[in-house]
């Protein structure tokens, strides 16, 4: 699959969306990595032809993966392409990564937290902003393996019930493309039908810098070890049959249950 093929396909698949997005605050999750620098590109594509423009907010966590000469070899690349990366010092130091028994945890929860601070801080119109996280297809299919031998065949039979799993509310709200919140604020992921493997090979292949340097609690994370998995057996998935089987084996919870929730609970708690 070659990016600009790619584009062209992902631009007809989610114009109705794109359409909308003129006038709007597009707040894009850019975190270095293969995903977000691809989600970067399209967008920047899309705003081009759509005539909209975004914001890139980079929370700089874990801090060992982001020194300074790091940061500025990323945002040169896309400084050249009119786009400022906004980089986070995000008050926390690698000590309580090293600490935790869940190193992972911690860094997704003060991400979460830095995140809800920034927005309560920053957003005076709420029916205006876009959240644009990078989900891709595998991480949603690590999602399903996770709940299933985490809380179905790992729980016993008095708690294999699919939906009951905290984790799997806050991971199941991220096998839809969009969603549009009570509120006004809508969240679009645009990289959820994508194979991990595609988008590692359209970022190579157009020249997109991203990070080099590997996150030393990267093992700490089932859908790490599982992506590993897939790029050894050479697995591509299909987000239709994803999507069904989450709905019709896993119980998947309606998007009806999230755009009801109040911002802070939806953002510090499930986002």
């Amino acid at each position: 699959m070659d990016l600009n093929s790619a584009y062209t396909q992902w631009e007809n698949d989610n114009s109705e969306i794109l359409e909308r997005l003129p006038g709007k605050n597009i707040f894009l999750m850019y975190s270095g990595g293969k995903d977000s620098s691809l989600a970067m590109e399209f967008m920047r594509r899309a705003g081009e032809g759509f005539g909209f423009v975004f914001n890139a907010h980079a929370g700089a966590f874990p801090v060992h993966r982001y020194t300074e000469q790091e940061k500025e070899r990323l945002s040169s690349y896309w400084r050249k392409r009119d786009i400022d990366i906004l980089w986070y010092d995000m008050e926390e130091t690698d000590a309580s990564l090293e600490k935790a028994s869940n190193p992972c945890h911690v860094c997704q929860q003060v991400r979460k937290n830095m995140l809800a601070k920034i927005l309560k801080e920053t957003i005076d119109h709420w029916e205006k902003l876009v959240l644009v996280p990078c989900y891709s297809l595998w991480d949603i299919v690590s999602y399903s393996m996770e709940h299933i031998l985490g809380d179905i065949y790992g729980a016993g039979e008095e708690n294999s019930d699919a939906g009951k799993s905290r984790r799997f509310l806050e991971t199941a709200q991220r096998f839809y493309p969009s969603i549009i919140m009570e509120d006004g604020y809508m969240v679009f992921r645009p990289l959820i039908k994508f194979n991990g493997s595609d988008i590692l090979n359209m970022v190579k292949e157009e020249g997109i810098p991203y990070l080099s340097i590997p996150c030393e609690y990267k093992n700490f994370r089932p859908k790490r070890l599982l992506e590993y998995y897939y790029e050894k057996m050479e697995l591509r998935f299909q987000y239709d049959q994803v999507i069904n089987f989450a709905k019709t084996s896993l119980a998947l919870p309606p998007i009806a249950g999230y755009t009801a929730m109040t911002k802070d609970k939806y953002l510090r708690e499930v986002f």
